[in-house]
């Protein structure tokens, strides 16, 4: 019996040593971030700034030369610079832990057609991954499933949770659809060979069984629903407005038939995801108010006559037609790159767009994009005090330095298993 206590005490213990850090407890004093430079996440900047924070809640936004009692918590921030926490779409951060374990991955499900299976329930808040995201200012993520035609539901969450269910900021935002590709491609091109491109034959066949699809579901939602169809029920959002239907697709003429079809279809809540081409089809993506959530910009060109740095260049170009942008992390390494998020938009600012538009890609643009921007997005009276305080521009790797977070108004511990290591390390060679 001795023995078995210890064993419990023992393991227990062990699992103490590799667990997320506790989460901040609920706001209780106020805050006052003083003299920093606020970038409100709209495109303004406030120099010496004031920031009050109350019960979780944006209380006052404005110049620190304004005669206004200071409440609570005064932080210096003098020469630093204040940012409302970044957010990102289309990630599978939470749903994966080690990409070789294949037990430790849960973003995907068996079959064809998911719109039923919710990505949220294995939302994993103890995640390694997760508490990565904190010290580079990512704080609010869409988590994403994959797989099949239909992939299953995205949830946004925050990044400080005990469970799935307190880390929800928004649940069952939009379904995610993965629309076919015109071309097949064929040639050992990854040898230096050329590539062959030939249209596919599957293409016409994919389009009309998923537009099939649809029209089932449009059918069992108005009819009397005597035998319970579950991804039919999972639809329902999308035909009433109330869920968007984020389409990952590229190409000029797949985004023009993905919204087509959605459209007779009656769904006309609309997200284009990826977007490659998508400046070619401006006009009818302006026309019908659909936003893209563009892929990272540090990557290749999608095809061999493209400029080399269309990808750095892609975010100008699309909202110079009026198009409102944001950034996805889907790719290899995804979960862990999703830290990089800010730098990502930091490249989109140096190749034309300007600091304060990209900053709005993780901010404002995003909120909006997945309906949340009535909470974050932007430093404003009333919305949730979710910012941080970073040593200098945030967009960039080398001055990104958080030195106070918080979600809700709770303060953050920004100590993450890397940071530990970092120190343990450090202090190694500085005894050699």
């Amino acid at each position: 019996m001795k023995n078995y206590i210890y064993t419990i005490a023992f393991l227990l213990s062990i699992g103490s040593l590799f667990a997320q850090q506790t989460p901040a407890p609920k706001q209780t004093l106020d805050y006052t971030i003083e003299g920093a430079t606020a970038h409100l996440g709209n495109g303004q900047v406030i120099e010496n700034s004031l920031i009050m924070f109350s019960n979780g809640k944006i209380t006052h936004v404005g110049n620190a030369l304004t005669k206004i009692a200071r409440r609570g918590t005064v932080i210096d921030a003098k020469g630093k610079h204040v940012y409302p926490g970044f957010i990102v779409a289309n990630t599978t951060l939470g749903l994966g832990e080690v990409d070789a374990v294949k037990a430790s991955i849960d973003e995907r499900e068996i079959g064809t057609y998911n719109p039923h299976i919710r990505s949220i329930i294995a939302y994993n808040t103890e995640s390694k991954v997760v508490e990565s995201m904190r010290p580079n200012g990512v704080l609010i993520v869409q988590t994403t499933p994959r797989g099949g035609t239909i992939s299953g539901t995205s949830s946004i969450v925050q990044l400080d949770a005990w469970n799935w269910e307190d880390a929800i900021v928004k649940e069952n935002d939009a379904i995610h659809m993965n629309w076919p590709s015109s071309v097949s491609y064929s040639g050992r091109w990854w040898a230096g060979e050329p590539r062959v491109v030939k249209e596919s034959k599957n293409y016409t066949e994919n389009l009309n069984k998923f537009s099939s699809y649809l029209q089932q579901a449009k059918t069992y939602l108005k009819g009397n629903k005597s035998e319970k169809n579950l991804p039919f029920e999972a639809m329902k959002g999308l035909f009433n407005g109330n869920q968007k239907l984020f389409i990952h697709v590229s190409g000029e003429r797949e985004i023009t038939d993905a919204i087509t079809l959605s459209k007779e279809a009656g769904i006309n809540n609309i997200v284009i995801v990826h977007g490659g081409n998508a400046d070619k089809v401006a006009d009818l993506l302006v026309k019908n108010n659909i936003p893209v959530v563009l892929e990272r910009a540090h990557r290749l060109p999608n095809a061999e006559d493209q400029d080399y740095d269309l990808p750095y260049r892609t975010a100008k170009i699309l909202v110079d037609k009026g198009i409102t942008v944001s950034i996805g992390m889907e790719g290899d390494m995804e979960r862990m790159s999703t830290r990089n998020a800010p730098f990502y938009a930091g490249t989109y600012a140096a190749y034309g767009l300007g600091k304060e538009e990209a900053l709005k890609l993780i901010t404002s643009n995003a909120a909006k994009i997945l309906g949340i921007d009535d909470k974050v997005g932007t430093l404003e009276v009333g919305k949730d005090a979710t910012l941080f305080v970073s040593e200098g521009d945030a967009l960039d790797m080398r001055t990104n330095k958080v030195s106070n977070s918080f979600i809700n108004g709770r303060k953050l511990s920004l100590e993450t298993h890397q940071t530990k290591l970092w120190k343990r390390y450090s202090d190694k060679y500085k005894n050699q």
